[in-house]
């Protein structure tokens, strides 16, 4: 499925779970996206900006693991407009890892912390759910993206919404860190 541009936020402030003039096409939520269209979109605010970096630093460290085979669903305050709903910024990103583990994949050591949901939302800002795509029986596969899917498909208030998908693969990764350091410069005052 090519990329599609990232929807505008709804009235509500919210990405919109589909577009409403076609309800049944494919183009709709998770929107699968490249992650520069992520940090251009999202990097707005230092605050922002500070989250893609730790958001950046987390897929570094699932690459160093040799994790580049899947994809990633962001979504939480972090894709919202939670600025004008709740009048403050995002707290972190919130991400599920949906990888293929390469042969022989055993981490060890400092490695394995990036497996630990509080040390990685503590040191990138990143509430992270990994999952290993090859080492689930399809039926479990399937009942973890309709359990992830309806756990992000809306707000508390059960207010419809939609969220993102990301290659994992490092191909946009360097260019997307250049972004976040020239958006930093751009609002240095002179």
């Amino acid at each position: 499925m090519p990329d599609i541009a990232i929807p505008e936020w709804n009235a509500m402030g919210l990405l919109p779970p589909f577009d409403p003039l076609k309800p049944t096409t494919f183009d709709r939520s998770p929107y699968p996206v490249r992650l520069l269209d992520v940090v251009m979109r999202f990097g707005s605010s230092p605050e922002r900006r500070n989250i893609l970096r730790g958001f950046l630093a987390y897929r570094a460290a699932l690459h160093r693991l040799g994790l580049v085979c899947g994809f990633q669903w962001i979504n939480g305050s972090f894709t919202e407009n939670i600025e004008t709903i709740e009048k403050r910024p995002p707290a972190d990103i919130d991400v599920v890892s949906f990888f293929d583990t390469p042969a022989g994949f055993e981490p060890v050591g400092d490695d394995i912390e990036v497996f630990d949901q509080t040390t990685v939302k503590t040191r990138f800002k990143v509430d992270a759910y990994p999952v290993g795509m090859n080492e689930l029986p399809n039926e479990q596969l399937v009942t973890y993206s309709a359990y992830w899917y309806s756990m992000w498909s809306h707000r508390r208030n059960q207010a419809w919404k939609g969220f993102l998908r990301v290659d994992l693969a490092c191909t946009d990764d360097a260019q997307a860190l250049q972004w976040l350091s020239q958006f930093d410069a751009d609002e240095v005052p002179a």
